[in-house]
């Protein structure tokens, strides 16, 4: 099966709601692999932020599940709005599996429409990625969703995500971060 995520990023020190704390990785990473291995995914698309994201995306590294990452904007920039700027070192595991995927050419930046949010196009772009490579592999597609389960305020997008992956017809997945 190749697996499409999205999921919630780490907790800002200052954050009014509880999403995805610190004390959770440990869970959310052993879930995350026991997903993984069950479902067999031999494809795993993803953004690469801090949190859900490169914990499924080391946890697929490990074992051995390719890997495709979709950014919004250069390297450089998403590194430094949506890796390093919450607590945990994020930094060197960010720079580790970009390293890794970006020397296979699975790294994808999307070019969002002018009046288009970025961050949507991403998920948008992350269901197409693995809709077309179950395509061409014959492969079934689904998705998850790693995240607390409650819909914040708009933009939501791991709940737009999963309602998008539904409304396609894939099964999802979901990890609850707390």
């Amino acid at each position: 099966m190749i697996l499409a995520l999205s999921g919630r990023r780490i907790d800002a020190p200052d954050a009014d709601q509880v999403r995805f704390p610190l004390d959770n990785i440990g869970r959310v990473r052993t879930e995350l692999r026991e997903l993984l291995a069950e479902q067999g995914i031999t494809w795993l698309v993803s953004s690469a932020a801090c949190g859900a994201d490169l914990i499924a995306l080391s946890e697929a590294g490990q074992l051995g599940v390719r890997r495709r990452v979709v950014l919004p904007f250069s390297r450089e920039e998403f590194r430094k709005s949506s890796v390093v700027d919450r607590p945990g070192d994020w930094g060197g595991l960010f720079d580790e599996v970009m390293d890794e995927v970006g020397a296979t050419g699975n790294v994808v930046v999307v070019e969002a429409a002018q009046d288009e949010d970025p961050f949507h196009a991403v998920c948008r772009e992350i269901l197409a990625e693995a809709s077309a490579i179950g395509k061409e592999r014959h492969q079934p597609v689904g998705a998850v969703m790693v995240w607390d389960g409650n819909v914040r305020d708009s933009p939501d997008y791991t709940s737009e995500f999963g309602a998008e992956a539904r409304a396609q017809g894939m099964p999802v997945f979901t990890i609850k971060t707390v």
